[in-house]
């Protein structure tokens, strides 16, 4: 859709966009229409979704706030941005918890219509008070007051009396949308045609979607025609690789990279899980794909989903269960079970805020202690990161490829961050991904020794339960070396021990080495979802001229085979994460360096510029 525009056109490099109000505003939808429309422009983009915890607080409350925040560049980003350019505010509550995220200078456009007396009361303003009217807060941003309800309502109330006011008002976040989408040039056909099809077409209403489509071009029109704004301004298309790209979230990508890999490994893949903030959408996205030999079950509580999971691998599939933090807490048991087991199993936490109930909708690394040491005994798994919403492809494959490999559970980490955030993804060529080799056990000649090791990878036989001649004792008792009967024996309790991590180190021959981007003395090494800022972060600070050089841990049990040597290399290492230095304590005690922390706890992912500052402080010989 274009239109002739009168007003003056500025080009920026980069935009970082906020969409906020209550969780019934469609905030969400909002803004996950607005990232299509410049993924289609061609922008490199990344988002940063934000859910009020409380599934339906009071309306005009400020617990149930909805937001989404974008950043589109014409440059490669790894972020959704520290402060945005614009921001859009439907009510008083959304206005009140969101302001601090925009730039001075910034633009924020508020449903001037819902600025009432009712509504400051709700989100705690003094009585007589209208942040609207406030002189400080004029002055620092250009506050654009526009009656979205009335205008709605206006454009809309003539179309049919068989449409309730109640259903007009819910499309003014499409007018919202439609004046942001004018305002940074991005065509809106690809929205309408979207809102055709799924009310049109999949929820059979078409005027619904008649209703939205109008809404939208009502707000373009008045984006285009109300001089609220000092300027349009556009962001060129970025210069990515070429290939076929696709938006993607990490929970999306977990989804389509445990397909693939049952694909690869010619098995079907049970996935079973207890409904859990972040990880749902990982069991939803699963449930659609049965074609693939996908199978899914929504289990009565954690501990008899990833008992479930576990029997599975059992008999010969390739056994998920998803979760969060409370959830792998309560799968400890069965986890070590499967260690004892020696079978594979892949357990994926997509973490959150903590302790307890926590933050459920906030992002947070803090539960790799947990999965690293969080069972009785001796009992060592694998442990994978993944660093993008789009790697979490790539580990969720390798979960699988490991866990095979080794006769191991793989407790594969994910964060809230990555769950729900998207970003441009590169389709690969699935022809170009490995097959995952499975070996199942063979009747011989020879007596079946259940807990006989493979030399190369020290993994135990995968046996079909019910085949001749495989018979055997399983169970979580200590298993005697090679017979699997059960043992109390000192000396096999040790050996036994040691075998079940033996296998997990051997890992590190097959596992990639880590890799360094950049030179310098200063090492900022990262894992999981502080990624793009660590990235971001370092481009800043050689602009400012310090040079440091990065690394990311994808593999942190077993450690990559040369990290020992990164290490070594530099004056100094530095970690930023999302915990109380959890890996950084981790790497201090397996390599006896000392490494400074960075730590965040504020439910978020690092603010780059806070992040540079901390930076500096050690560099310039403070203590984060």
């Amino acid at each position: 859709m274009t239109t002739a525009n009168k007003n003056k056109t500025t080009s920026l490099s980069s935009v970082s966009v906020r969409f906020c109000g209550d969780s019934g505003d469609g905030m969400q939808l909002t803004g996950s229409q607005f990232t299509d429309e410049v993924a289609l422009a061609g922008n490199d983009f990344a988002t940063a979704p934000d859910f009020p915890a409380e599934i339906r607080a009071p309306r005009g409350t400020t617990f149930g706030v909805s937001g989404y925040q974008v950043q589109f560049s014409s440059n490669e980003i790894h972020t959704p941005g520290d402060l945005v350019n614009a921001m859009v505010a439907m009510n008083p509550a959304g206005f009140k918890t969101n302001l601090e995220y925009v730039q001075p200078g910034g633009i924020v456009i508020v449903n001037e219509d819902e600025f009432n007396k009712s509504n400051f009361k709700k989100c705690g303003y003094e009585e007589g008070y209208n942040p609207l009217d406030d002189e400080v807060i004029n002055a620092k941003y250009k506050i654009c007051r526009v009656p979205m309800s009335r205008l709605t309502r206006e454009s809309l109330t003539s179309e049919t009396e068989d449409i309730s006011v109640k259903d007009i008002d819910r499309c003014r976040n499409m007018f919202a949308l439609g004046i942001v989408s004018w305002l940074y040039s991005r065509e809106i056909d690809s929205t309408i045609e979207k809102l055709q099809n799924y009310f049109g077409k999949v929820k059979n209403k078409p005027e619904i979607a008649a209703l939205n489509e109008k809404a939208i071009k009502a707000g373009y029109y008045f984006g285009e025609t109300a001089e609220l704004f000092p300027s349009q301004y556009e962001v060129a298309p970025a210069k990515l690789k070429l290939g076929e790209y696709r938006r993607i979230s990490g929970n999306e990508a977990i989804v389509l990279g445990l397909t693939t890999a049952a694909t690869k490994a010619n098995k079907a893949l049970v996935y079973a899980s207890y409904p859990i903030t972040p990880a749902s959408d990982v069991l939803h996205g699963l449930a659609r794909l049965k074609q693939f030999g996908i199978r899914t079950f929504q289990a009565e509580d954690e501990i008899a989903a990833v008992m479930v999971a576990l029997g599975a691998s059992f008999t010969g599939d390739i056994g998920v269960t998803g979760t969060s933090g409370p959830g792998l807490a309560l799968k400890a048991e069965a986890i070590g079970l499967a260690v004892m087991m020696e079978l594979p199993l892949i357990v994926v936490n997509v973490q959150r805020a903590g302790p307890s109930t926590g933050m459920p909708t906030k992002t947070e690394q803090s539960d790799l202690l947990q999965t690293m040491f969080g069972r009785s005994g001796e009992c060592p798994v694998i442990v994978l990161a993944a660093s993008s919403p789009g790697n979490c492809f790539h580990m969720a494959i390798e979960a699988v490829r490991l866990s095979i490999r080794a006769m191991c559970p793989v407790i594969f980490l994910s964060e809230g961050g990555l769950g729900n955030a998207a970003e441009p993804w590169l389709i690969p060529d699935i022809s170009n991904i490995p097959d995952i080799e499975v070996n199942h056990a063979v009747v011989t000649d020879e007596e079946f020794l259940p807990y006989l090791r493979d030399e190369k990878t020290g993994a135990r036989p995968w046996a079909i339960p019910g085949t001749p001649g495989l018979e055997h004792r399983i169970g979580g008792l200590e298993k005697e070396d090679g017979t699997g009967g059960v043992s109390y024996d000192h000396d096999n309790h040790a050996l036994m021990t040691r075998y079940r991590a033996e296998k997990i180190q051997q890992l590190q021959d097959v596992i990639p080495d880590l890799e360094v981007e950049g030179a310098g003395d200063t090492l900022i090494l990262g894992w999981g979802g502080t990624r793009g800022s660590i990235l971001t972060a370092a481009t800043v600070l050689k602009e400012r001229g310090i040079d440091v050089a990065t690394a990311h841990l994808h593999y942190i049990n077993p450690f990559p085979k040369n990290l020992g040597e990164v290490l070594r290399s530099y004056d100094r290492i530095i970690m930023p994460e999302m915990n109380s230095g959890q890996l950084q304590m981790l790497i201090r005690s397996e390599f006896l360096i000392d490494v400074k922390g960075i730590q965040n706890h504020f439910g978020r992912s690092f603010f780059v510029e806070e992040l540079v500052d901390e930076i500096q402080l050690i560099l310039n010989g403070g203590n984060a």
